[in-house]
């Protein structure tokens, strides 16, 4: 464990010293929620807007860090022969994932302080009783993205691997139901949605925080994810 936290340090120290991506990573969802939040332009079914919206960019918050500004940062790092110097180190890949994905969860608890008293100004209320649950969400989804970020970082050339967070993340995006309710998508697109981790991890978000909704199904689908993800990022993940 003491070869993880040393290299989480060290993650966090460059994170620290890379501004603008850190201001992408806050900005994003702030500038989601406050729009979206203001303009009820969103197919939110039977749930009220704002109940739908900040569960919902909460989810998207956490896949923009653990997965597509991870896996950028980690696919650059790779093409730079970072990772390659790290590989001649006691460090093994699976703890370097760990750290990795401990790194995003300290970016993500900053997030989160800083879109909570957004979605308090614009009327949200937590009515669910289960915020310890709302924890275990969040931890599962930073595994499940960071896994699938790792995995394409591991083994995609830096160029290929940005064209791929991207499009990943848009589809996650769309199909995810984290803006765009389950409900208002085609059936087809609909039944693919609820096995999707992004959608998986915002219907957890509201079940816990707004106390309605399904909680043991997608808590089950992202659990899976949260498994499998991480764990073949371990095992594929090449230094260079």
């Amino acid at each position: 464990m003491k070869r993880v936290f040393v290299q989480l340090r060290a993650e966090l120290l460059l994170l620290a010293r890379n501004g603008e991506q850190l201001l992408l990573t806050l900005v994003i969802p702030v500038v989601l929620l406050a729009f979206f939040g203001a303009v009820d332009v969103l197919p939110t079914g039977d749930i009220d807007s704002i109940d739908f919206l900040v569960p919902g960019i909460i989810a998207v918050a956490i896949m923009s860090t653990s997965m597509v500004s991870l896996g950028i940062a980690t696919g650059f790092e790779r093409s730079y022969q970072v990772l390659k110097r790290l590989g001649a180190t006691p460090l093994t890949r699976g703890e370097l994932v760990v750290a990795k994905i401990l790194t995003v969860f300290v970016v993500e608890l900053v997030q989160i302080a800083v879109l909570l008293p957004i979605g308090f100004a614009q009327g949200w209320r937590p009515a669910g009783s289960t915020v310890a649950l709302a924890i275990v969400a969040v931890l599962l989804g930073t595994a499940t993205f960071a896994g699938l970020g790792l995995i394409l970082a591991g083994s995609l050339r830096a160029e290929i691997n940005l064209a791929a967070q991207n499009g990943l993340y848009l589809v996650l995006l769309l199909l995810g139901g984290m803006i765009i309710s389950q409900d208002s998508l085609p059936g087809p697109m609909a039944s693919i949605s609820a096995a999707l981790p992004s959608s998986a991890l915002a219907e957890f978000l509201r079940s816990s925080l707004n106390g309605d909704g399904q909680l043991l199904a997608p808590a089950l689908v992202l659990t899976v994810w949260a498994i499998v993800a991480p764990l073949i990022a371990a095992r594929r993940f090449r230094w260079s």
